[in-house]
C-alpha cells in the first residue's frame, strides 16, 4: 500500500509540474514594480489575498479585508504594500519596492465576492532581458473613436496548431486577451479590462479579435501567436492607432501655421539680406565717382608733366579712366 500511495505521489507532483499556468498580465523584473489587480464587477468584496506560486504550493503574501484591513505575509512585510486598497473597494493592486531576482515568478491576486463567488488573476513576472519591448509589425490599421475593430490572423504553414493566443504588447507590460485550444474548440477567459470578443472553433487556421468603442487607449502592438504541440509557433503583429478626425485637422492647421510662419521668415530674411547688398553696391558707386572727380581736380590741364620719372598713382588712373593723345612740347624746325 506504501509503494502505491508513492507511485500516486509521484504522479501527482508529475501532473502539478507539467500543468501549464495561464498568465493574464506579464511583466518585467523592476526595483519598484506594480501588479495591477482591479476587479471588473461591481458585486461585493468580500476578501482577497495574494500569492505566489510555487510549482505545487502557494506562497502567502497579502491579505485584504474590507472589515479587519490589511496583514502582509512575511517576509515581504518591508516590501509590499496595497496601492490603492483605502480609495477603490475594486482596486488590490500591489505594490513592490526593492524587488530582486528572488520575486521573479507567478503571482496570483486571489478574490472573494458576493453573490459571485471567487475570481482570480494570474501575474508573471519575467527578468528585464527575457521581456520583449521591440516588435515589428506586420501591419498598421487607423481607427476613428467609437468604431469597432477587427484584427485577422491567418496562419499560412501546415503544421497542426495545438492554440492559438491574442495579446496586447506595451512597454511596461504584455496582456493576454484571449487563448484558444484549437484541439478541444475551448477559450481561456482573460482577466483583461478592457472587452474583447472571440471566437474560438476547434481545428480553425485563422483567428480573429473584435474590440468594441475603441479609443485612443487601445492603440499598440496586437500579437496573435499560433502555437504546435512539437514547438513551432507562427506569429503576427498588428498595430492599432485611435486617432480623432478633429485631432488630425488641428495637426494639420498647426502645420500649416508653421509652415506659413516659416515662409514668411525666409521672405523676411531675403529681403534683407537684397536690401544690405544694393545699398553696398550704392556705396561702392558713389565711391568710384568720388575718385574720378578727384583725379580730375589734380590734372586740370589734362596732361602728365614730362620731367616726372617715376608717374605717381594718380597718374596711373589718369591713363584708366581718361583717354587723350600726348603732344610734345618741342618747337618745330622751321624750314
Amino acid at each position: 500500500m506504501d509503494y502505491f500511495a508513492f507511485l500516486l505521489a509521484i504522479l501527482h507532483v508529475y501532473k502539478a509540474l507539467c500543468e501549464e499556468i495561464f498568465w493574464d498580465t506579464t511583466i518585467k523584473l523592476a526595483e519598484n514594480m506594480t501588479l495591477e489587480c482591479v476587479y471588473p464587477s461591481t458585486d461585493i468584496l468580500t476578501q482577497m489575498e495574494w500569492f505566489k506560486i510555487n510549482s505545487m504550493e502557494k506562497e502567502p503574501v497579502a491579505i485584504f479585508s474590507p472589515t479587519h484591513g490589511v496583514i502582509i505575509r512575511e517576509p515581504y512585510a518591508e516590501r509590499v504594500s496595497f496601492l490603492n486598497s483605502t480609495m477603490a473597494p475594486n482596486d488590490i493592486t500591489l505594490s513592490f519596492h526593492n524587488a530582486s531576482e528572488a520575486d521573479v515568478g507567478y503571482y496570483s491576486c486571489f478574490v472573494h465576492t458576493f453573490p459571485q463567488g471567487t475570481w482570480e488573476k494570474v501575474i508573471q513576472v519575467v527578468q528585464p532581458d527575457s521581456f520583449e519591448i521591440a516588435v515589428p509589425p506586420n501591419s498598421h490599421m487607423v481607427s476613428e473613436p467609437g468604431k469597432n475593430v477587427t484584427l485577422l490572423c491567418q496562419l499560412q504553414t501546415k503544421w497542426p496548431m495545438q492554440q492559438v493566443t491574442w495579446e496586447k504588447i506595451q512597454p511596461h507590460q504584455i496582456d493576454l486577451l484571449t487563448c484558444c485550444n484549437l484541439f478541444q474548440g475551448r477559450n481561456y477567459t482573460s482577466k483583461y479590462q478592457r472587452q474583447i470578443l472571440t471566437t474560438c472553433t476547434q481545428g480553425s487556421r485563422r483567428s480573429f479579435i473584435i474590440i468594441p468603442n475603441v479609443t485612443a487607449s487601445d492603440s499598440g502592438l496586437y500579437r496573435c501567436c499560433f502555437q504546435a504541440s512539437t514547438g513551432e509557433n507562427e506569429t503576427f503583429v498588428m498595430r492599432l492607432t485611435v486617432a480623432d478626425g478633429k485631432t488630425d485637422n488641428q495637426y494639420i492647421l498647426f502645420m500649416a501655421g508653421g509652415m506659413a510662419l516659416l515662409l514668411l521668415f525666409v521672405i523676411l530674411i531675403t529681403t534683407v539680406i537684397v536690401t544690405s547688398y544694393n545699398r553696398w553696391r550704392r556705396r561702392q558707386k558713389r565711391d568710384l565717382c568720388k575718385d574720378f572727380w578727384d583725379t580730375q581736380k589734380k590734372a586740370p590741364n589734362n596732361s602728365r608733366s614730362p620731367t616726372s620719372a617715376d608717374p605717381s598713382t594718380d597718374d596711373a588712373r589718369e591713363d584708366i579712366y581718361v583717354n587723350y593723345p600726348a603732344f610734345s612740347r618741342r618747337p618745330k624746325a622751321r624750314v
